[in-house]
């Protein structure tokens, strides 16, 4: 049985695994050919309709077979295309790749695949951030412990630590936007850049080869061309691409950590399907999985930008090959591990569970150390001593926290200080609410649900409204 690449097999989608095959890349080769010949015909070139309409009919006739074989022959899988596209095509044979080198076919197909790659990722990364603005709306005011250092600290609400996870997502749906919206077509510039075999063709009509360029573009769906290229457009697009899908996997990978520290407390858990297994020999556990996988695969895209940065670093003048196998498994693999983290992200913000009776209890056994300062303003806005207030605070907390240590069950420190007269008179109810102490958490993620989150809802509309697709494995 042959290798089947794990990527494919058990964690991207049917769509993105479709987008990069090899019937898709192929199809797409075919787009740019005739691309090229409608340009070529509209600006003059003897190119007639009857061939036009040739390629046309085959663009999605692969004759993938007879490819294979042309390729076995020449050692050159472009020419072994064009072949193979020529003998359905016999009289639009001589106009095929008019003037064009290998780069034109495949950097312009790369880059339409990238689009369209793109646009299926930020549909998903739009779901994701409106699940989450959801959950952060639905736990707006549901105080829970904070961390810093992994030490407790002051509370926050479920929902507003959601909202830290949503701009993070944010963040990447705008830089995604950016890259998208620059986007640029290689074009027609020829074997090195200087666009000297259409300057032939046109017979040194310099508008009609810039005019080739722009026309060629916008008939593959982009609006502009990079100004100048070697052989292939510039690599360091490739890096800037891969910089983009790593950071979208920082903020999964972020999100899924995140989640694993709170289900080793019980706050939060993935969903949970019913004849679920979470360990071999341990049956009780309900191991965070989709969390870990994610965290993977995001550890695997981690490292492939510096694939491609070494790549662009190292074309040579205006060109090597040595950029073509890496980039032939990089570019694909990256996408596949870039969908499957989003889908599993989706898969599991919409099954999220909160605890919340595990939330209350966590919180409330950190709450007295938490709330000392709150304890102390209220003291000295009774009249004591600031000073002598703080000292007090300070002993019964390490006497609590040393008995802790030596193994004493709970957090007995209020009742320490109920005791003692500096202390008496306090709003004791008031100061034990735990809403009392998320400062503007609740606010916050409201506030920034309207101003970020609601803005992206109404761009993307028609998007909000698919199914996300579970993930089983």
């Amino acid at each position: 049985m042959a290798f089947r690449h794990p990527l494919a097999v058990r964690y991207a989608s049917k769509e993105m695994i479709e987008l990069w095959s090899d019937e898709r890349r192929y199809r797409t080769w075919r787009r740019v050919w005739l691309a090229l010949a409608e340009a070529e015909h509209e600006l003059g070139l003897p190119i007639d309709e009857e061939q036009l309409q040739e390629l046309r009919a085959h663009v999605d006739d692969l004759n993938l077979e007879r490819a294979a074989e042309l390729e076995r022959q020449f050692r050159h899988d472009v020419m072994a295309h064009v072949h193979a596209y020529g003998e359905q095509c016999p009289r639009a044979k001589p106009i095929i790749h008019l003037g064009a080198t290998s780069a034109f076919v495949t950097d312009n197909a790369d880059l339409i695949l990238v689009r369209d790659a793109l646009r299926l990722l930020r549909d998903r990364l739009v779901r994701a951030i409106d699940r989450l603005a959801r959950f952060a709306q639905q736990y707006r005011d549901l105080p829970c412990l904070g961390w810093t250092h992994l030490q407790p600290a002051q509370p926050t609400t479920v929902g507003k630590r959601a909202t830290l996870w949503c701009w993070d997502f944010l963040e990447d749906l705008r830089r995604l936007e950016t890259f998208l919206d620059g986007m640029r077509c290689r074009g027609a510039k020829g074997a090195t850049g200087t666009q000297a075999s259409y300057l032939t063709l046109f017979e040194g009509d310099h508008d009609k080869v810039r005019q080739l360029d722009e026309l060629v573009a916008a008939k593959l769906g982009f609006r502009q061309t990079f100004p100048v290229t070697g052989q292939t457009y510039p690599r360091k697009t490739d890096l800037a691409l891969l910089e983009l899908l790593a950071s979208i996997a920082t903020s999964a990978h972020k999100f899924a950590v995140d989640l694993r520290l709170l289900a080793s407390r019980r706050e939060l858990e993935e969903p949970w399907g019913e004849r679920q297994i979470g360990s071999s020999a341990m049956p009780y556990k309900r191991n965070p999985m989709r969390s870990e996988r994610i965290c993977s695969l995001a550890r695997y895209l981690f490292e492939l930008p510096d694939t491609l940065r070494h790549t662009a670093a190292n074309q040579w003048l205006e060109r090597s090959l040595d950029d073509s196998a890496v980039r032939r498994i990089v570019l694909p693999e990256a996408f596949l591990a870039a969908d499957a983290i989003l889908r599993l992200l989706l898969t599991i913000v919409a099954g999220l569970q909160v605890n919340e009776a595990v939330v209350r209890a966590n919180l409330a056994a950190e709450l007295p150390f938490l709330i000392t300062e709150a304890i102390m303003m209220a003291a000295v806005k009774a009249g004591a001593d600031r000073q002598e207030v703080h000292e007090k605070l300070r002993r019964a907390a390490m006497e609590v926290a040393a008995a802790q240590r030596a193994g004493q069950d709970g957090n007995d420190l209020i009742e320490r200080l109920q005791q003692d007269p500096l202390f008496a008179g306090l709003d004791w109810d008031r100061l034990l609410d735990p809403r009392q102490h998320v400062g503007r958490a609740p606010q916050q993620v409201d506030e920034f649900v309207q101003a970020y989150v609601e803005p992206m809802r109404r761009r993307y509309a028609p998007s909000l409204g698919e199914e996300d697709s579970p993930v089983e494995v």
